[in-house]
């Protein structure tokens, strides 16, 4: 127990728990949005958030279920002003992605938390994982 409240282990412990988490979340959001054909995110009156993250780099936040969504904008205070939103997979597929490929914003995948935080991935990954799985399932 006191290696783990030591700093640094403490830090790698926590790390590797977010790690874990995210790729967990990740990896829901791709089969998900696969076997729903839909994508959800938030919309304000301002549009669209894509927040910057500490690097400076901006992400989208979507998710892959209307549950997800609707649990970090019932949580986490600097989304409970927006609106959750669907998409048809196709259509974020052939618009959104090379939209936000082309403005350099990165793709948040299934968020969550009291920080509403995850991996953020360019959308040309995003695209190339769902052909890779959509392969994988023929």
């Amino acid at each position: 127990m006191g290696e783990l409240c030591a700093g640094t282990a403490s830090a790698r412990f926590w790390k590797d728990v977010f790690v874990s988490t995210s790729a967990a979340h990740a990896s829901a959001f791709y089969s998900e949005i696969l076997h729903h054909q839909e994508v959800w995110t938030v919309r304000d009156a301002n549009g669209f958030p894509a927040p910057a993250g500490p690097d400076g780099q901006r992400s989208m936040p979507f998710w892959s279920r209307p549950s997800r969504v609707e649990r970090i904008v019932a949580s986490v205070p600097d989304y409970r002003d927006f609106d959750v939103v669907s998409l048809p997979l196709q259509q974020w597929r052939s618009n959104w992605l090379p939209g936000l490929q082309g403005d350099g914003i990165l793709v948040g995948l299934n968020w969550s938390g009291t920080r509403a935080t995850g991996f953020d991935v360019s959308p040309d990954a995003v695209l190339e994982a769902l052909a890779f799985l959509e392969r994988a399932e023929d």
